[in-house]
């Protein structure tokens, strides 16, 4: 039996946890993590996650349980999501998924192909290879072996290239061909996908204002005290924003001032990537405004309460709710004009 599910989409900074936190105690929900950073132990104040006490003993899940270098791939987050989704359903609780990270939204509900664990034998091989034979040879190797994702691949997207090339050379099969294979999308819920579109001007004022408050809440003694554990300044999470600059500025680089001013910079930036991968979104409702306001909140929830009413009713009349189309039921929000 499909239950409903709800995600909360935007930029950074658009007050996504707030609202998040709200509705988890207005619907009886637990709260899942869809961030990228966030789901890194000891990364705290950069990814301005929801301490503890401020939780308000809503249940969060995939935030928190990772060592920062420990390689978390879309696919292993995909995994573990259902994993916590289904757990959720089993409690009879309302499932909210928070975050900025668009692939893993799309990983967690489309699905991604089943392709192969990252090989590191095979990667150091490619990267002695480009090294030796030029920057242009591995996407020239790419459009022997898999002609369709040279065309789609930048050449100097070697991250992308790499990967299709150790898709190919561990499978004998094309990265394109792989794509054929429609994946398996997550079933067992109706989703509700809400957003919110803060003024672009606010929303970059409340940027500047939350990384100037990063900056003076302890980051940086954030960041030694990682690297005093021995992690690797190098890894993954720690070339995130904010932890980047802030290497930088431990090394001599940068300055303090610039260190902030490059954050703010970059992270405006990221949240403007971030609307344009959520505008191409299906089906998402969206609202102009930030989460923590109170007039928006009580306009998503009352929206959010009469999906699941609606959801609710289908079920009792012995209805597929997956039949449930969100653009017949929320005609007036499901097609924005940015």
């Amino acid at each position: 039996m499909n239950k409903p599910l709800l995600a909360i989409l935007g930029p950074t900074a658009s007050g996504k946890s707030n609202l998040a936190l709200q509705l988890a105690k207005r619907f009886e929900g637990e709260i899942v993590g869809c961030d990228s950073v966030q789901v890194y132990r000891y990364l705290d104040i950069g990814t301005s996650k929801v301490p503890p006490q401020e939780q308000a003993g809503i249940r969060h899940h995939l935030m928190d349980f990772l060592s920062p270098e420990q390689e978390f791939t879309a696919g292993q987050y995909m995994s573990e999501g259902r994993k916590v989704l289904a757990d959720i359903k089993r409690r009879g609780h309302l499932p909210l998924v928070v975050g900025g990270t668009g692939l893993y939204f799309r990983a967690l509900f489309n699905g991604l192909f089943d392709g192969p664990s990252r090989s590191n034998a095979l990667r150091k091989r490619f990267y002695q290879q480009a090294k030796h034979k030029g920057a242009t040879y591995l996407h020239r190797l790419l459009q022997r072996v898999d002609p369709v994702s040279s065309r789609r691949i930048s050449p100097r997207d070697h991250p992308k290239i790499i990967r299709a090339l150790e898709v190919f050379f561990l499978t004998s099969k094309p990265l394109s061909v792989h794509f054929r294979v429609a994946p398996k999308s997550l079933q067992g819920f109706q989703l509700l996908r809400v957003a919110l579109n803060p003024p672009r001007p606010l929303l970059c004022e409340r940027i500047d204002e939350r990384v100037n408050r990063m900056f003076s809440s302890g980051l940086i003694e954030e960041v030694k005290s990682i690297l005093d554990k021995g992690i690797s300044p190098t890894c993954k999470p720690l070339q995130s924003l904010g932890y980047a600059q802030s290497i930088d500025y431990l090394q001599g680089s940068i300055s303090l001032p610039r260190a902030v001013a490059s954050t703010k910079q970059a992270t405006r930036q990221y949240a403007k990537r971030q609307m344009t991968w959520f505008r191409k979104e299906p089906g998402v409702l969206w609202f102009h405004g930030f989460g923590d306001e109170k007039q928006v909140e009580l306009e998503i929830e009352a929206n959010v309460a009469r999906f699941i009413h609606l959801c609710s009713t289908q079920q009792s009349s012995e209805q597929d709710p997956s039949h449930i189309q969100v653009s017949s039921i929320f005609p007036e929000r499901s097609n924005v004009d940015f």
